[in-house]
């Protein structure tokens, strides 16, 4: 006996197609949409680049560092690092491509799984049909497109996020989800997908709790699980690195609060692309969803969560002043904001304002750009955000910039530092002078030290044992504990330039240095007694020193204090101690 179900008030079915074969398309066809028009903007961000050269390291069995010598973790998302290295074994793949290929199928993924789960969400009957809502909106940003691939851990985190969403609709709805502590595992692994998304996994968790209630003991059971691999590599990163954090928190100074650059962040984010319309659109659908339908407290218990997360999130980023990249940081936030609204049901009330936003996804697809995108330097007028990928295009004059050896100033500089490296027979510290010439003074570490601004191209050009420091530390300790410029550009506030690394690797007296290059021997002077103070140089052992059992307890046991260090930026205040 077949049970027909009844029509809802206001249910639109149109006979001429089966409800299933149109779901799957509502489903699929954004999915494809999306792969396209990512794949049409692909490229790779310099920041990628820098992820790339620890890959290399773990590759060639020298550890997950920047630089060899220096227990320095470069990159903030761990899972996406050792992603790329499971992969990276793979014969004749670049590196390059292998990320970009590898960050766009996470981000399609992770949509096609979202979007399922929506479908599930609002449409849990045979015969119901749907129509894809939020996910245009995605699909029309350029900055969503942009960062599907860029080599950047953006793709992974769209997967994780919809891999969850997908979990959580399914528990929601009754439906075979597998355990409940694998779902628990899954959540725990947000602070290893990028810190800040334990935000997300805290909701996460809450609404799993909510959801599969079965007692205490069953709880703390399903948190042992989520904490164990995130508490495992806690411990091995207090061990191996010496710190709390990874490193670019310390660069970027995740802990400040800079309201007012958060909202110029936000507001370059939401005007160029009109998002209160979105918005608004998206908020009507949800409510005319829940609109003649009886309130199932499972339902409202799963879309809360990502309605908090994502607000939640848009509130961190915000408080720490945003990034100097256009819309990335606020890309989660919206991706969470929209989860419940990706599809809706299709009804003679929702039509009219899924077909305004599908109208509204069109103009924004084609016309909507920051107004400095199409700029010779795409660089805001305050030089604090620019358009990261159509800054790439520029300076790498291809419209899909991809391997290091793409960007000419990459090249050169690194064709430079080979030819010294082959005609110096010791190791040098090198650098380029304020009058553009290069300088080279022998030294003490036992590498070849070299410091460039953009360090991931020129990481991937050059060899492995060459040690790569930047003046903004993202992979060099001395400037990532030095206390940040005031005004300087998000993420890029600390500076601490090449006379640092000549005063810390450089042989020779100070006299004989300072008559090389633009050298003051009075701020020579400042940085050793700075570096010699104890705090400062156990700091550098943390980091330099061989791993031996004592010396990972020994960081292990400092981390909380190590991860507070700070010495002023400015040598002659710092050498005080």
């Amino acid at each position: 006996m077949t049970t027909v179900l009844p029509e809802r008030p206001g249910a639109v079915t149109p006979r001429w197609v089966p409800a299933a074969w149109w779901n799957r398309l509502a489903v699929l066809g954004p999915v494809v949409v999306f792969g396209v028009l990512a794949w049409n903007r692909r490229w790779m961000a310099d920041d990628g680049l820098i992820v790339l050269r620890t890959v290399r390291q773990l590759l060639a069995g020298n550890g997950p560092v920047f630089n060899i010598g220096e227990r320095v973790e470069a990159n903030t998302s761990t899972l996406w690092t050792y992603l790329l290295t499971a992969f990276g074994w793979i014969p004749g793949v670049r590196l390059e491509w292998l990320a970009v290929v590898l960050g766009l199928l996470c981000s399609t993924g992770g949509m096609l799984l979202a979007l399922d789960g929506t479908r599930r969400l609002v449409a849990p009957e045979r015969g119901t049909f749907v129509l894809p809502a939020g996910a245009l909106v995605l699909i029309a940003l350029p900055p969503f497109r942009d960062f599907a691939t860029s080599g950047l851990e953006t793709g992974l985190i769209t997967l994780w996020i919809g891999a969850v969403w997908w979990l959580l609709v399914r528990r929601a709805r009754r439906l075979a989800a597998g355990p409940a502590w694998l779902t628990a595992v899954l959540i725990g692994l947000g602070v290893l997908v990028r810190p800040d998304l334990a935000l997300f996994s805290l909701c996460a968790g809450i609404g799993l709790l909510v959801l599969e209630w079965r007692g205490w003991r069953p709880a703390v059971g399903w948190l042992a699980a989520a904490a164990a691999l995130p508490v495992a590599y806690q411990i091995f990163r207090m061990g191996y690195y010496g710190l709390l954090t990874p490193n670019t928190a310390l660069v970027k100074e995740a802990s400040n609060t800079m309201w007012d650059k958060g909202f110029a962040y936000l507001a370059d984010f939401f005007d160029p692309y009109w998002l209160w319309i979105p918005l608004v659109l998206c908020l009507a659908l949800a409510g005319l969803q829940l609109h003649g339908r009886g309130v199932d407290r499972r339902i409202v218990v799963v879309c809360v969560v990502p309605v908090v997360a994502g607000l939640a999130q848009a509130f961190y980023v915000i408080r720490v002043g945003g990034d100097f990249m256009h819309g990335r940081m606020l890309l989660p936030a919206l991706w969470c904001l929209l989860l419940p609204v990706l599809a809706v049901r299709v009804t003679r009330a929702t039509v009219l304002p899924a077909a305004l936003l599908g109208a509204y996804a069109f103009i924004a697809a084609g016309w909507l750009r920051t107004d400095y995108a199409n700029l010779p330097k795409p660089v805001n007028a305050t030089e604090e955000i620019s358009d990261e990928r159509e800054f790439y295009v520029h300076e790498s004059g291809s419209q899909h910039p991809i391997l290091a050896e793409d960007f000419a100033e990459f090249t050169t500089i690194a064709d430079t530092v080979q030819a010294h490296l082959a005609e110096t027979p010791g190791p040098e510290v090198y650098f380029v002078s304020q009058s553009g010439t290069w300088s080279a003074y022998p030294s003490t570490s036992g590498h070849d030290v070299g410091e460039f601004f953009n360090i991931g191209g020129i990481g991937m050009l050059l060899p492995l044992d060459f040690r790569v420091h930047d003046p903004i530390g993202l992979a060099n300790p001395i400037a990532a504990h030095t206390t940040p410029y005031p005004g300087r550009r998000i993420g890029h506030n600390k500076y601490a330039g090449t006379v640092w690394d000549i005063a810390d690797s450089a042989r020779g007296t100070t006299t004989d240095l300072a008559t090389r290059g633009d050298v003051r021997q009075s701020t020579l002077d400042a940085i050793r007694r700075t570096l010699a103070c104890p705090h400062d140089r156990e700091m550098l052992e943390s980091v330099r020193a061989p791993l031996t059992p004592g010396r990972f307890w020994e960081n292990l046991i400092h981390a909380a204090g190590r991860t507070s260090l700070r010495y002023d930026h400015d040598p002659l205040v710092a050498q005080h101690c």
